[in-house]
């Protein structure tokens, strides 16, 4: 008998985990980024790469594209080759800080000609947003200062301010901008938006189509997250999510691969806080895929959340509050182990097979010969990597 309730496997079936285009590019460590055979050499390449992650798991029905790095003559033509590919354009992404002049801050620098220049880039994304049908405006801001002294840190926060209010009022109708945030690097001393309180606080004061992007990567070893997302669904002000692992600090692994559990109780606070599969909170990934190839490390992370999700689900949660009413420690702690350890895998790959889906994404597309066949015809031109 399966595991999964017709009930769950409903709410299963309407999950959706948008794609990032930069993880089908090459990447790699502040050291070294590797070349990998078969590497997409433009957006195009990178979509259809993309395509076939939605095709192999019904998971990834969308692609969120960065700003220079999938700039494109045309983006209605863009978006024509997603939708041939069956997936949609998602979430745009802009890019402050692989431009010389944002050295030393982009929308918080004291200079007006540089922050009008990334306060400009940002009006040129919500542009392409206008014709890729993207609805949210991703941001984030490798800024702050490396020693004490050296900025102003509440100026940059006013001058911060000031930036996002232009952007904001230059959204369209049904636009989000969503504010994301990183504890450290590549500024060590201070970051302008390090934690969610700052990007709370900043979104907070634009309006209602502002909210906070959760990466599960940036954050300081210990914290936790779980908390942090059942906040911002309190709030009103959780957004999205950028899913991936760390062991120490932005390692930017498959999701789940460094901690599952901690991923089964963020999930858990996702459906408890009425999260998941809303159309205001958008589960994304955000990874870079260094030594193993991209097409399968992405189906891998999908089928990861996924799994934890059905898992979620099956946390018992009448029993729950009873054993928490009670301060029955050891049950309530019980009834969230049974279901984080039930092996629900078997389950999913005979759901998977009743809808016609490859009973296991990851042989099945090791078997379609995708691979081998892009390595054979993506021969020459510059792969697609950091900064491309």
């Amino acid at each position: 008998m399966s595991t999964l309730s017709p009930e769950i496997l409903s709410t299963l079936e309407a999950q959706g985990i948008e794609l990032p285009s930069w993880a089908f590019g090459n990447s790699g460590t502040r050291f070294r980024v590797f070349a990998t055979p078969g590497t997409p050499r433009d957006p195009y390449e990178k979509i259809a790469d993309a395509a076939q992650v939605h095709r192999f798991t019904a998971l990834a029905p969308s692609v969120a594209l960065h700003i220079p790095w999938d700039k494109v003559e045309d983006y209605a033509d863009l978006r024509r080759h997603a939708e041939d590919q069956g997936v949609t354009l998602g979430t745009i992404n802009s890019n402050t800080f692989q431009d010389e002049d944002y050295k030393f801050g982009a929308l918080t620098h004291h200079d007006e000609r540089v922050r009008r220049k990334a306060i400009e880039h940002h009006f040129e994304c919500i542009d392409i947003m206008d014709e890729t049908g993207s609805r949210d405006l991703k941001i984030w801001l490798a800024e702050g200062s490396n020693y004490p002294g050296q900025n102003d840190m509440r100026g940059r926060q006013d001058r911060l301010q000031d930036s996002l209010q232009q952007i904001y009022a230059h959204l369209t109708d049904g636009q989000r901008l969503v504010l994301e945030y990183k504890f450290f690097e590549p500024a060590f001393y201070h970051t302008d938006v390090p934690d969610w309180g700052t990007s709370y606080a900043q979104v907070a004061a634009l309006g209602d189509r502002a909210v906070v992007c959760l990466d599960t990567g940036h954050h300081a070893p210990g914290t936790n997250i779980e908390f942090i997302v059942m906040q911002l669904l309190r709030l009103g002000k959780l957004g999205s999510f950028d899913f991936n692992s760390r062991f120490y600090a932005d390692d930017d692994l498959i999701v789940g691969a460094a901690d599952p559990f901690q991923l089964f109780r963020i999930i858990f606070e996702v459906i408890r806080g009425g999260g998941l599969n809303s159309p205001d909170v958008a589960f994304m990934l955000d990874q870079c895929h260094n030594i193993e190839k991209k097409i399968p490390g992405q189906i891998r992370s999908v089928l990861n959340v996924q799994e934890m999700t059905a898992r979620a689900l099956l946390v018992d949660r009448e029993a729950l509050a009873v054993a928490q009413a009670e301060n029955d420690v050891l049950a309530a702690n019980a009834i969230f182990m049974d279901a984080f350890y039930t092996d629900v895998r078997p389950a999913l790959a005979d759901w998977r097979e009743a809808r016609g889906l490859p009973r296991d994404p990851m042989a099945a597309f090791g078997a379609s010969g995708y691979q081998e066949k892009i390595e054979a015809e993506r021969v020459g031109g510059v792969q697609a990597g950091w900064g491309a």
